[in-house]
């Protein structure tokens, strides 16, 4: 596989990329098809932890410190308030060097 992003079928895997507060990216892929994981997402973000349990260790996330979440592939069946369908990113969020 190739880049951070390679291609998922809906049906083997999700592949979730989080951004955290302090400027640092973390990526993890599971098996779950899209509609599988959309029933559990909002569910999931209401958590204070979330866990990825590894071949070689166990991952605990504290999700207050989530600044943003990238899923491939997209769930557009997703619907309601705040759900913007038909998207079109610009510009990609830039990080500041200087700091």
């Amino acid at each position: 596989m190739k880049g951070s992003f390679a291609e998922y079928t809906q049906e083997s895997s999700i592949q979730i990329k989080f951004y955290y507060i302090d400027g640092n990216t973390e990526t993890f892929s599971f098996p779950a098809n899209v509609e599988q994981f959309q029933t559990q997402l909002q569910d999931l973000l209401k958590q204070p932890w979330i866990t990825f349990h590894l071949m070689d260790q166990t991952v605990c996330i504290y999700t207050e410190k989530i600044m943003k979440i990238e899923i491939k592939p997209p769930i557009s069946q997703m619907e309601g308030e705040g759900v913007f369908a038909n998207s079109e990113r610009i510009t990609a969020l830039q990080i500041n060097a200087s700091r």
